[in-house]
């Protein structure tokens, strides 16, 4: 198939066993359900723009492994351009739907730490992991799938390693292995897009030692797989996005709690299983793409708050120029993650086995930027649309439409001149949804906390080097080292 239309991926995706949950209550379609139906509409939005003449260069590619037309999503990135492309494919999908992608992101992007990763672990353990993921990746390929990716588990007590929770399912484990597969148990919290995906591609969270062997695995597992049961908990978007009229924003993202209860994988598509020294090394490439590309997701739901605040200002009755320097500060805040972005990746370096990863330092340092810039331009818009934006100070569709008070809520909503008050109470709402509702990326945690970013930044800065520039300049011949502790 290699390119699939978005109807096509909707149909897919009814076919699939129903294992989603929300509110106790099973989901029996996630393409008609209130709470997922607008994600399954958001991801199928990526497939077509595929065969849009304006935007298929965006969302395909060529691949690296086939030679053929492909998903974006589907492709090893195998140069700078092609992590490029992955940072202006969300810049771009953000514009139209307004929140992040996990089905065409986390999962693809592990598959790409991944390809690496396997590279040197056959080449020093001579395992055959290299093999399957390229396979997979084909399969991938050739089938157009969505593939969330699963990192985080519940974790437990953070002070201790995995192997010393006092629950063996705090990690996601290999409760068994078989001749032909193993089977695996444990929890996977908070893990973006499963709702819409078709694979989740799993790997482990952290760097991990002897004793975890059985906690360091990779593999990708069908969405519906037997023993996997998935809860949906996306809960901002409750009391608006399953609403109707206007309260209903047209596009959302879901997140998901995993529980792996014996599920079975089959060996083509285990990529790891107690390799433990590279568990963090899987990590790190994951991190180097994942925390540059998302420049781009930061930005592009940035630029739709620039619209949305302007907007609001002139549906107020206000000229932009009146917040001229906040809005400027805004778009200032997008390029920065953006532009950050881009540094990363083109300062970044291709792996010997083809892949592309980006510059750690500058990678993790735009993670940082990612986690507070946003939040300034969020507030910004806020400040610039008004009181009416805020939760809670717009009544209901439901209540602009009653016959009993509804027509003079609606007068009471009118702001500029020609300006129908529907239109404001609009994008009044959509103010509201970006900043304070279920359209928010997840900017301080999403990718992981800045706090680690800020570690890796720390760890991989050459200290020494920089205090020799100082010295070399001011003639000082003092080493000027700190005296390392025993």
């Amino acid at each position: 198939m290699t390119l699939k239309t978005g109807d096509q991926y909707v149909e897919e995706m009814k076919k699939m066993r129903p294992n989603v949950y929300k509110w106790g209550e099973l989901i029996e379609d996630v393409t008609t359900h209130p709470a997922t139906k607008h994600h399954i509409k958001t991801v199928k939005t990526w497939y077509d723009n595929a065969f849009d003449p304006d935007k298929e260069a965006i969302y395909t590619t060529t691949s690296f492994l086939s030679g053929e037309k492909a998903h974006r999503w589907n492709t090893l990135m195998h140069t700078a351009d092609d992590v490029a492309g992955n940072e202006r494919m969300k810049r771009d999908g953000f514009h139209m739907r307004g929140s992040c992608m996990g089905p065409v992101c986390a999962g693809w992007t592990i598959l790409n730490a991944l390809y690496g990763t396997t590279y040197e672990c056959d080449e020093e353990f001579g395992t055959k992991y290299h093999e399957r993921v390229q396979n997979f990746m084909k399969f991938a390929e050739e089938n157009a799938l969505a593939m969330s990716g699963a990192l985080t588990d519940a974790k437990g007590d953070r002070t201790k390693k995995p192997q010393a929770q006092e629950n063996d399912d705090f990690y996601l484990h290999v409760k068994e292995t078989k001749d032909d597969g193993i089977v695996l148990s444990g929890y996977k919290w908070q893990i973006c897009g499963v709702v819409g995906s078709q694979y989740v591609i799993v790997m482990p969270t952290t760097g991990m030692s002897e004793g975890d062997e059985k906690y360091a695995v990779a593999a990708a597992i069908p969405r519906d797989a037997e023993g996997l049961t998935v809860v949906e908990t996306r809960r901002p978007s409750d009391e608006r996005a399953e609403e109707e009229g206007w309260d209903g924003i047209d596009g959302g993202i879901t997140q998901s709690y995993l529980i792996f209860d014996d599920v079975f994988v089959p060996n083509e598509h285990v990529f790891m299983n107690g390799e433990i020294k590279y568990a963090g090394k899987v990590v790190s490439y994951f991190c180097d793409i994942y925390r540059a590309a998302i420049g781009g997701c930061v930005a592009g739901q940035g630029d739709v708050m620039i619209g949305a605040a302007v907007g609001m200002a002139r549906a107020n009755g206000l000229s932009r120029k009146v917040f001229n320097d906040k809005l400027v500060q805004m778009a200032i805040n997008n390029e920065t993650t953006f532009g950050g972005g881009l540094g990363a990746i083109y300062a970044g370096r291709q792996h010997p086995s083809g892949a592309w990863y980006p510059n750690t330092i500058l990678a993790h340092t735009n993670k940082v930027h990612v986690a507070y810039l946003p939040k300034d331009t969020k507030l910004t818009c806020i400040e610039i649309s008004g009181g009416i934006t805020e939760t809670g100070c717009i009544p209901s569709y439901k209540d602009m439409m009653s016959p009993i008070y509804g027509e003079k809520l609606l007068e009471g909503m009118k702001g500029a001149p020609g300006v129908d008050p529907e239109d404001r109470v609009k994008m009044a709402r959509l103010v509201e949804w970006l900043c304070v509702g279920s359209g928010i990326p997840g900017c301080t945690q999403g990718g992981g906390s800045p706090d680690t970013a800020k570690m890796v930044v720390g760890l991989s800065t050459k200290w020494d080097e920089l205090v020799d520039y100082a010295r070399a300049l001011a003639k000082v011949e003092n080493p000027l080292r700190e005296e390392k502790k025993k």
